[in-house]
């Protein structure tokens, strides 16, 4: 209603400027140039006194959200100079708020009568909250209401899935096929996440000719993902999770969810935890937990890039810097920085904890603090990019094998002899000599990079799509050692499993989903913990690591058995009968 108050507000003739004029003097006690002088004044000054609020609080470490009397009233005055300024060109748009003109109230009995029809008109759901197209709220309701056109069905080329469209969707398909709107706009345009989906994909179809038959488009809230997860949605995949366990590690016992369409892996790391089980556990040990970045600088000469090396590895300057970079978050706290110089350039690695958050945007923004400090100290310093490839984020790199990115943790067993008699249905020599000759001296011969393992990554991949990690980061989060070793006399078997760079995190990205959540929740680490922030992370870790000490054992079995086809043939592949089947 306060739309429709304006444009009838427009539509009337002005009144002459200087009879409003005359108006205005006469109601104000001063000029209106001293006036507006006193405002404008205010305004800078409380501004200026918030600033230098806000930013000794940031130095003092003291929370933003405790604030003083002096505080509070600057706050008001803020408010109040703000409200004024905006009809600084016009008073009498402030006085309009204060005081509706007669029109407006004339204007009443009219909306009064109409009111049904704009609240029917303006019903739709919009659970995205974004900008909303109300331009049918702004035309005045007819005296007589026009037939409402039927709706058209779209049958979306899969007879399991119907959408009605009016000729409003009709009309914004054939605007998106012909480019006049763009696809990514639908959202703010539309104001329902849902019916943006849906005519980007019908508009998808019919401009490729391709169909999107077996792709679900109900089911999935659209909202949830808007502006964090994923861009321009036509639907959502569908990937079984299956359940491995219970394993159990450090005295606890774990139901281990594991998204995947790979047949026998969930059953092989189902075996593992049993075998785990039936030996007394598992246990783990964290030997670090420090998400990095490292962004490149270059210098007209590589005497200035060895200077700011020396400068940040010195000592005495950690503390300053370390205060610079927490300031980005309560829960980042830096931990040491690492140069590497190439050149005139050189390459910072920064270190920090995270908190529950994986923390790459975390560890990004402290790290663009630095650069920021540092560039007085250094104003010839080049920022070449925030992230040099030293840190290194998704690709197998020696510098997270050494040194470790994320989470570090060594996790290990001892299998007693009859149950990988029974259970594994292979021998301790068996595994002993395939783990070297395979794990060890086979990924020598091919030259891995953290690659000592048997299949770390399927079990790595399978947890990060369940729990809402993100996938491409099971590159370093898989570098993996497997070590296995004969005890007691050859009885029994010792197995590790040494994961340097796992990166996992409880809270933000797809973690916040809803299916991805409840995998979290199954595990007991949903969320942020607030008695121990980092700790729901760093039990993730562990898990993922108990989990792949699981996943190793029961394959490297199999292998030494001889099993692996004929549990493949029998998990992995349909007992359909192809030959029957046409081209």
């Amino acid at each position: 209603m306060e739309v429709r108050r304006r444009s009838i507000a427009a539509a009337k003739p002005v009144h002459s400027k200087t009879i409003e004029e005359e108006e205005t003097h006469a109601q104000l006690p001063l000029p209106l140039y001293i006036i507006n002088a006193l405002f404008f004044t205010l305004f800078f000054t409380v501004v200026y006194y918030l600033l230098s609020r806000w930013r000794e609080k940031i130095r003092n470490s003291t929370p933003l959200h405790v604030v003083t009397l002096s505080e509070m009233v600057a706050i008001v005055a803020f408010v109040a100079s703000c409200i004024y300024l905006l009809g600084f060109f016009g008073i009498d748009f402030v006085q309009s708020i204060l005081r509706p003109s007669a029109d407006v109230w004339a204007s009443e009995d009219l909306e009064e009568e109409d009111s049904h029809v704009i609240i029917k008109d303006d019903s739709r759901n919009l659970p995205c909250g974004q900008a909303l197209d109300c331009s049918h709220v702004m035309t005045l309701p007819q005296p007589q209401p026009q037939p409402q056109p039927l709706p058209s069905l779209i049958i979306d080329h899969d007879p399991n899935t119907l959408t009605f469209t009016t000729e409003e969707d009709e009309e914004m398909i054939k605007s998106v096929v012909d480019g006049t709107t763009p696809s990514y706009s639908l959202e703010s345009k539309l104001g329902d996440c849902r019916r943006a989906a849906a005519i980007r994909r019908e508009a998808l179809q019919r401009s490729t000719g391709k169909s999107l038959h077996g792709l679900p488009l109900e089911g999935f809230d659209y909202g949830s993902i808007l502006g964090q997860c994923c861009e321009m949605p036509v639907g959502y995949v569908q990937i079984p999770v299956g359940i491995a366990g219970p394993l159990l590690l450090d005295g606890r016992e774990y139901s281990v969810p594991m998204a995947t369409t790979e047949g026998c892996l969930v059953a092989s790391a189902n075996r593992g935890c049993k075998a785990i089980h039936l030996s007394g556990g598992a246990t783990s040990v964290l030997l670090k937990d420090g998400m990095t970045r490292a962004p490149v600088v270059r210098f007209g000469s590589a005497k200035r890039a060895a200077e700011l090396k020396l400068f940040l590895e010195n000592p005495v300057n950690f503390d300053p810097l370390s205060m610079v970079f927490n300031k980005s978050s309560r829960f980042a706290r830096l931990q040491a920085i690492k140069c590497a110089i190439a050149g005139k350039n050189l390459y910072l690695r920064f270190t920090c904890s995270t908190g529950d958050a994986m923390g790459m945007n975390m560890v990004s923004k402290g790290v663009q603090n630095v650069l920021d400090f540092l560039q007085a100290e250094f104003p010839d310093m080049d920022v070449i990019g925030i992230s040099g490839n030293f840190c290194s984020d998704k690709k197998p790199a020696a510098v997270n094998w050494i040194e470790g990115r994320g989470k570090s943790v060594v996790c290990e067993a001892i299998i007693k002899g009859d149950v990988v008699r029974k259970v594994l249905k292979t021998n301790v020599d068996a595994l002993v000599e395939l783990n070297m000759l395979k794990n060890l001296t086979g990924s020598a011969m091919a030259g891995a990079l953290g690659g000592f393992n048997a299949h770390a990554s399927n079990i790595v991949t399978a947890v990060y799509i369940a729990t809402g990690q993100d996938p491409a980061q099971n590159v370093e989060s898989s570098h993996c050692i497997t070590m296995m070793e004969a005890i007691n006399d050859g009885k029994d078997l010792h197995v590790s499993v040494t994961m340097p760079s796992i990166e996992v995190g409880t809270v933000g990205g797809g973690t916040q989903l809803a299916s991805q959540s409840a995998c979290l929740n199954l595990l007991g680490v949903k969320g942020a913990n607030k008695e121990s922030p980092g700790a729901n992370s760093r039990l993730l870790a562990t898990i993922v690591a108990g989990s792949v000490l699981a996943g190793e054992l029961s394959l490297m079995s199999a292998l030494a058995a001889g099993q692996l086809v004929k549990s493949h043939m029998k998990y992995n592949r349909s007992s359909k009968d192809v030959t029957k089947a046409s081209s």
